[in-house]
């Protein structure tokens, strides 16, 4: 099998894991999904109760599904890891979300070297900026931390500069903890009206944006001083 058919399947596998779990959550969370459906005065109690009595299958669905959505490029998990918050509470929400990417990254850094990537997405001004840096470890853990910047162009620079299992696992550990703090505390501040909580979220949700402008920024000099 060529390394591009490989990929096609990798990816096709991928969204068919997605859908799967995609279901079952629903099929979990359906009563949930009802209270919402025809709202009353006590749907805020009846959705407290029954959200917080979600099995721990249904977290494993949802950690699945997070690392699936991030393993999977152009794909985003965001709303699932608003969701964990939402539904778990912010430390649970947290641990589903931070093993989630961390899985989720895992697995694609070991698949790199066994499908082929496009010239498009070789010239991609992150992954430029990424490959040359001075410092490739936090220039890679700063790319885990931003959205804007796609994880499987953190993963291929791991791979292409041969980073080593334990200190790619670091980087990971390290990068992908803001997003994953953020969004588990948000959805719990949303879930509980706490207004403080969620303009906390708001402003570390700014500061990675910030972040991400200064990247792009940083990116767009860099291929421009080679152009």
């Amino acid at each position: 099998m060529t390394k591009k058919l490989r990929k096609v399947v990798f990816i096709i596998g991928g969204i068919l894991v997605a859908v799967i779990l995609l279901y079952l959550l629903y099929r979990d969370y359906r009563p949930e999904i009802d209270v919402l459906m025809h709202p009353n005065s006590h749907t805020k109690t009846k959705l407290l109760y029954l959200i917080r009595q979600h099995e721990v299958r249904d977290s494993l669905f949802l950690l699945g599904l997070i690392a699936v959505l991030n393993a999977i490029p152009g794909m985003s998990n965001s709303v699932f890891c608003i969701l964990a918050g939402l539904c778990y509470g912010p430390w649970i929400g947290l641990a589903i979300n931070w093993a989630g990417n961390i899985l989720g990254n895992c697995i694609v850094e070991s698949l790199i070297k066994r499908v082929d990537f496009s010239h498009r997405f070789k010239k991609n001004k992150f992954l430029n900026w990424l490959m040359n840096q001075k410092h490739p470890s936090l220039g890679m853990t700063l790319g885990f931390m931003v959205p804007v910047i796609p994880s499987v162009l953190v993963d291929y620079t791991a791979a292409r500069l041969g980073t080593p299992a334990n200190k790619f696992l670091s980087m990971v550990i390290v990068g992908m903890f803001p997003t994953s703090f953020i969004y588990a505390f948000g959805g719990d501040a949303i879930f509980n009206g706490d207004f403080k909580k969620l303009a906390g979220a708001l402003i570390g949700i700014a500061i990675l944006f910030i972040m991400a402008w200064w990247l792009v920024s940083m990116a767009s000099k860099k291929r421009q001083g080679e152009d």
